[in-house]
């Protein structure tokens, strides 16, 4: 099986293009949604994160803030890397276990946001950077965050910088809003990787 590792900035579209592909049949693993899981209230990386920043990262029903603990953590480039610590080698376990369940098909899809800060190219055969202009980033994230543009700057400057993710490239999609455009960008791109995928076989 091909495992393709999707990854973009903030806003860059990440979701839309990984929805497509799911609509096809592909497989898609979102370590965002892994990220999620792990923090529900049963979960020890959600009591090593209380432990950590102490319980007014968690709201009157005991699960976790993520407003007031995102704002904590960009604010303080120490504090981000100590919650990085104790999300992403559990967020790769559970993301390997997912990809190891899959049989019988060409290719799945691992969407990793934070592919180039994280290193976890090792769980992937081939790279997909969803990209677009920082302008239009920005501001898809205010509208769907309800952010100003100075926080949504703030969380782009604390990903990779777009240099850096397209330098681990493989493909490369341009999301420009045009969703005609996008869907016929998505559909070459299966046929590509269905082929690469028997090619394996």
């Amino acid at each position: 099986m091909l495992v393709i590792g999707l990854t973009g900035g903030i806003g860059s579209g990440k979701t839309a293009v990984s929805d497509r592909f799911a609509r096809r049949g592909v497989p898609v693993i979102d370590t965002d949604l892994i990220a999620r899981e792990l923090v529900e209230p049963d979960q020890t990386a959600l009591v090593d994160i209380v432990t950590e920043f102490g319980p007014d990262c968690l709201d009157s029903d005991g699960r976790l803030h993520r407003a007031r603990l995102r704002e904590r953590v960009f604010a303080d480039p120490a504090g981000r890397r100590r919650l990085e610590a104790i999300l992403h080698p559990r967020i790769r376990a559970a993301a390997r276990e997912r990809i190891a369940v899959l049989t019988a098909i060409p290719y799945c899809l691992v969407v990793i946001p934070l592919l180039a800060e994280t290193g976890m190219t090792d769980l992937v055969d081939r790279v997909l950077v969803v990209d677009a202009l920082e302008a239009e980033q920005i501001r898809r994230v205010m509208a769907r965050d309800r952010i100003d543009a100075a926080q949504a700057r703030a969380i782009l400057a604390a990903q990779a910088r777009r240099d850096q993710r397209l330098a681990l490239a493989d493909d490369i999609l341009e999301n420009d809003g045009d969703f005609v455009a996008l869907d016929r960008r998505v559909a070459a791109l299966h046929q590509r990787y269905s082929t690469l995928a028997a090619c394996r076989v």
